[in-house]
């Protein structure tokens, strides 16, 4: 093995301590972030809540995960979180359920009740056309149907006098931009 020569003049091993401390530690940045296991090869996860913890935030998962699509921990969080009883079937909560990383956490959200799950949250405080056309229909009305303001709005709207308006805030975006209503988080004692 070659030796470098320091501007000292001393020796130095590429294989010193400083170096090996500085390989080691690129080598935990890059296990903690996925990217690498001791193999060489990808980390890879069948459990949705290693998963996230390795991943931090994803919108979906990606080729690291290599469990179901929709685990029974998830959807057994999604029934608790429903409020539903413990014997009620997991299958409900399985279709049309996806499930995401935040912060190394999981959130699961399920199409239900036409639940805008993949939709980022519309926070524009303007009327759409949609919205204006109603409140010319309904000068008076004191809601907006979903039918014209989209399921992504986070505000509930009224007509007043022919003009929409915003009646009140009826969610917030989560930091990736979701409803946060729609997301639930799922702890990882869910059975």
């Amino acid at each position: 093995m070659s030796e470098r020569r320091a501007t000292s003049g001393a020796a130095v091993s590429p294989c010193g301590p400083r170096h090996v401390r500085r390989a080691l530690d690129l080598l935990t940045l890059l296990l903690a972030a996925g990217c690498a296991s001791p193999s060489g090869r990808t980390a890879s996860f069948a459990d949705p809540f290693a998963y996230c913890a390795s991943v931090g935030t994803a919108d979906a998962p990606d080729a690291r995960y290599t469990g179901p699509a929709v685990p029974a921990s998830i959807a057994a969080g999604l029934r608790r979180a429903f409020g539903a009883p413990p014997d009620a079937p997991l299958e409900v909560f399985t279709r049309g359920t996806t499930w995401r990383c935040m912060g190394g956490r999981v959130y699961a959200c399920t199409v239900g009740a036409n639940l805008p799950c993949q939709a980022r949250a519309d926070k524009s405080r303007t009327p759409s056309p949609a919205i204006a056309e109603f409140c010319r229909q309904s000068p008076a009305a004191d809601a907006v149907p979903a039918v014209a303001t989209g399921r992504e709005t986070i505000y509930a709207w009224r007509c007043a006098g022919g003009l929409p308006e915003i009646a009140r805030q009826i969610d917030t975006p989560d930091p990736r931009g979701f409803l946060s209503r729609v997301w639930h988080e799922i702890p990882p004692s869910a059975p």
